[in-house]
C-alpha cells in the first residue's frame, strides 16, 4: 500500500479547545484511516511551520484522498497537505520511463 506523508497546522480556537481538554490526536486519526482500510503509522507534533506531521499508509489515491477532505473539512485544521511517498523501487522505475519522455524546453 502507498504511503503518504501529511503535515497539518491547526487553528487557534482549536488549540484552545486542546488546552481547555487536552486530547490524544493520534486515536482520531488511526480511527480516520482504518475507515478505509489504511494504517496509521504515526502521528508527531513540532515546533516550527507545522503543527504536526503524519505518516499513513492507504489502499489507493482515493481512499487517502477521502480522509484528506474529511479532515479538511472538519475546520479543526487551518492547513493540511498531503504528499504521496514513492519507494526508491518506484522512484528507479519512474527515472527509467522518464529517459523515454522526449521533452522540450519552453522556447527551444
Amino acid at each position: 500500500m502507498p504511503l503518504y506523508l501529511s503535515r497539518f497546522s491547526y487553528t487557534p480556537e482549536t488549540w484552545a479547545r486542546l488546552i481547555s481538554h487536552p486530547e490524544d490526536r493520534a486515536k482520531a486519526a488511526q480511527s480516520y484511516i482504518e475507515s478505509v482500510g489504511g494504517k496509521l503509522h504515526g502521528f508527531w507534533y513540532a515546533f516550527g511551520t507545522r503543527d504536526g506531521y503524519n505518516l499513513w499508509e492507504a489502499p489507493d489515491n482515493v481512499s487517502m484522498a477521502a480522509v484528506a477532505l474529511a479532515i479538511s473539512g472538519g475546520g479543526a485544521l487551518s492547513s493540511f497537505e498531503t504528499t504521496v511517498l514513492l519507494t526508491v523501487d518506484e522512484t528507479m522505475d519512474a527515472l527509467r520511463k522518464a529517459g523515454q519522455v522526449q521533452y522540450r524546453a519552453p522556447g527551444t
